[in-house]
């Protein structure tokens, strides 16, 4: 009996675990002594150290390398030019402002109209017949002393006295036309001035055969015997 209970108790015996697996379980459970503790933590201070010197080492390898070496070399001096003024500046100046006036005249006339109405006022008498002769023009009503001016540019050809009209100026303009403008009050241009579209010539006025101050208006065609004003004016874009 004594010797049977022997045989099953060693059929019991569980066997020894291994030591691995024992540790294993105890880091597993947080079972870890204070001296095991401590020894990890100062394996850890120990990593990190390690590691930082390694970074420091290398920081320290790459502020080497980027230095730059020092040069023995002479610093190279470099050749400007002399400053000297602008000669002739004033004139310079002068020259580009004439320039501008020129060109800003030339704009001006580029878009300055090619044929104006003569004066500004109501139409007060037509072309034709009238007391049995022929009124070879029209008369354009207005203010005394109101601006008359040139139909079309052109040459001006008379300028002053001349009978029946009091006083009279006659434009000779490109294409040989003739245009006439009479009864002025005042005379303000010359023979041989170059006169352009819409330029005050004269005054309204009522010298010589008039019965009240207009413009008497008349339009020759190569010089020759005078046309209506009105279609002239009006092929031209003008209207009385």
């Amino acid at each position: 009996m004594s010797h049977q209970r022997s045989t099953a108790g060693a059929h019991r015996k569980a066997p020894s675990a291994p030591k691995g697996r024992v540790s294993l379980v105890a880091v597993t459970t947080g079972v870890v002594s204070t001296a095991g503790a401590t020894g990890a933590v100062a394996a850890n201070i120990t990593a990190d150290s390690a590691t930082t010197t390694h970074n420091q080492v290398q920081l320290v390898a790459e502020t080497a390398t980027a230095t730059p070496t020092t040069s023995n070399e002479s610093p190279q001096v470099l050749n400007i030019a002399e400053f000297k003024p602008a000669a002739n500046v004033q004139d310079q100046i002068a020259k580009a402002v004439e320039y501008d006036n020129e060109r800003a005249a030339a704009d001006e006339a580029a878009r300055a109209p090619l044929v104006v109405r003569p004066a500004e006022g109501t139409l007060s008498s037509g072309f034709g017949s009238r007391w049995g002769v022929l009124h070879a023009g029209v008369d354009i009503a207005g203010p005394m002393g109101s601006a008359i001016v040139a139909a079309e540019d052109g040459v001006v050809i008379d300028a002053g006295p001349a009978s029946g009209f009091g006083n009279w100026v006659r434009i000779k303009h490109e294409d040989g036309t003739i245009t006439v403008y009479g009864h002025m009050e005042t005379v303000e241009t010359t023979v041989g001035a170059q006169v352009h579209a819409g330029q005050r010539i004269a005054g309204i006025g009522s010298r010589g055969f008039s019965t009240g101050p207009h413009l008497h208006f008349e339009v020759h065609p190569n010089g020759g015997g005078a046309i209506d004003p009105i279609p002239w004016l009006a092929e031209r874009g003008i209207n009385l």
